[in-house]
C-alpha cells in the first residue's frame, strides 16, 4: 500500500513538474526562474530577520519594556520581509527581462550567421 501511495506522489510530482514547465514556456516570470525562487526566498528570509534583529535592538537600547520590544521586533520583522519580497521581485523581473533580450539577440545574431553561410553556400553551387 506504501509503495502505490508513493508511486501517486512521484506521479504528481512530475504532472506538476510538467505543468510548471509548460507554464514557464508561455511567459516569462519570476516564479518560473531557475534561480529567482530560491534568491527572493533567500532575501525575504535575510530581510525579515534584519528588520527583526534591528528594531528589536533600537527598541532595547530605548529602554523599551521587553514585550513591547518583542513586539516591536515582529511587526519590523514583518514589514522588512514584505518590502525585501518586493525589492527581490522587482530586481529580478528586470534581470530575467534582460536576459530574454540576451537570448533573442544572440539567437538573432546566430540566425543571420547561418543564412549568410546559407546564401554563401548556394553562391558556391550555382558557380
Amino acid at each position: 500500500m506504501a509503495k502505490q501511495a508513493s508511486a501517486k506522489t512521484k506521479a504528481k510530482a512530475k504532472e506538476a513538474a510538467a505543468r510548471r514547465r509548460g507554464a514557464a514556456t508561455a511567459l516569462p516570470s519570476v516564479a518560473a526562474h531557475p534561480r529567482a525562487g530560491a534568491q527572493v526566498a533567500r532575501a525575504k528570509a535575510w530581510g525579515g530577520l534584519g528588520g527583526f534583529l534591528l528594531v528589536g535592538l533600537l527598541s532595547h537600547r530605548a529602554g523599551v519594556p521587553a514585550a513591547d520590544a518583542l513586539l516591536r521586533a515582529l511587526a519590523g520583522g514583518i514589514v522588512a520581509y514584505l518590502a525585501t519580497w518586493a525589492c527581490a521581485v522587482a530586481v529580478w523581473r528586470h534581470l530575467v527581462l534582460a536576459e530574454l533580450r540576451a537570448v533573442r539577440s544572440h539567437r538573432a545574431a546566430r540566425a543571420a550567421e547561418l543564412a549568410a553561410a546559407a546564401a554563401e553556400a548556394r553562391r558556391a553551387e550555382s558557380s
